[in-house]
């Protein structure tokens, strides 16, 4: 077991950092670090002797946190920005139809379950909007919300 990232290397992380109880000071579950965040590996170690495990110092945030080596790239590798993550609220921006069938009205309110940022037009969400299916939606067709 080899690590892949020295000290120092400067990495981005893929997946968005919550609490697992082990940060003090920020209830468990909190967000603690945002995917596509950049920081410096500072320390390289092991978990239960088979996963490694990386101390981050993200500057932008000033946190050093705890990640397996899947959760990282290098800071340089080609990365699509989005502007909602798992878990975020969002409101269909206009209705959301099938094949002319209307399954979601303008202003209904779903949550991200996953991003994809691989698909071929862009950004796209799997949203599970409240008392219907889950859908794939295109970035443009969401809003933030405050709900």
């Amino acid at each position: 077991m080899r690590p892949r990232y020295d000290i120092g290397d400067q990495i981005r992380v893929l997946r968005n950092v919550r609490n697992d109880g082990t940060f003090p000071g920020e209830p468990t579950g909190a967000l603690l670090i945002r995917r596509g965040s950049t920081g410096f590996v500072r320390d390289v170690g092991t978990f239960l002797q088979d996963q490694i495990i990386y101390s981050i110092h993200l500057l932008d945030s000033d946190r050093v946190v705890g990640c397996r080596e899947e959760e990282l790239q290098p800071a340089d590798a080609p990365w699509t920005p989005s502007h909602f993550e798992s878990r975020d609220r969002v409101a269909a921006r206009l209705s959301l139809a099938i094949q002319g069938r209307v399954m979601v009205e303008a202003g209904e309110i779903g949550e991200v379950i996953r991003v994809l940022r691989d698909h071929p037009h862009g950004v796209f969400y799997q949203v599970h909007f409240t008392g219907r299916k889950t859908l794939l939606v295109p970035e443009s067709a969401l809003s933030p919300t405050s709900n």
